[in-house]
């Protein structure tokens, strides 16, 4: 069997307008919980995609550290490739690809910097293997060898290794704040539910799209 033959259907479930939360973030939380409880595979996991100053879009998975009505947050190098990107164009969409429920999420939204203290008290929460590898590795940047990012690592492990691992300075967080959601559920015979949701002012503007 090839690649054009591979197809399943998608029989998970439907998404209805009447079972659908009039605000997203609701039915955001909603799904979340219950991607956490089905016990997916890293259901924080997201897809990240920015577009560079020539109009060249990018992405890359990471993993969601919080949510709430101000938005979405990821925390990252401040060198690398998708902060860049964002210093640039702070447009950002998220994808949310939860396959193992028929289901996804996107939002669309714009990026805006943490502040300090967010910064501090994630990272300070972080293991402290995560907390040194921030420092060891300059995300995005060319590096000779496996070897060489082991050395780093090592280094700044003896480094800090009688005290506490201080917030770098090149790293930090991001919230993207949403301006629209659009939430898919598989549908048998390509039939599928979309849904988005468009912010008009303090409300939303939901809509069914064809598949």
């Amino acid at each position: 069997m090839g690649i054009k033959d591979n197809r399943r259907e998608y029989d998970y479930g439907t998404l209805s307008r009447e079972n659908l939360r009039t605000n997203p973030f609701e039915q955001f939380s909603l799904w979340m919980d219950q991607a956490l409880e089905a016990g997916i595979i890293d259901p924080t996991a997201m897809s990240v995609a920015t577009v560079d100053p020539e109009g060249k879009p990018w992405q890359r998975m990471v993993l969601l550290k919080g949510f709430d009505e101000r938005g979405f947050v990821f925390y990252t190098n401040l060198g690398s490739r998708k902060a860049s990107d964002i210093t640039s164009n702070p447009q950002v969409s998220l994808q949310f690809p939860w396959l193992q429920l028929d289901r996804q999420v996107i939002v669309g939204g714009m990026a805006e910097r943490l502040a300090d203290n967010e910064n501090s008290d994630y990272f300070k929460s972080r293991p402290i293997s995560s907390q040194l590898a921030a420092w060891a590795s300059e995300q995005s940047s060319p590096i000779a060898s496996r070897e060489m990012l082991e050395a780093q690592f090592k280094a700044v492990q003896q480094r800090f290794e009688s005290g506490e691992i201080p917030l770098p300075e090149f790293w930090g967080g991001y919230r993207i704040v949403p301006r629209e959601f659009e939430f898919w559920q598989g549908g048998e015979n390509r039939l599928h539910d979309r849904f988005s949701f468009q912010r008009d002012g303090d409300s939303w503007i939901i809509s069914r799209l064809s598949p």
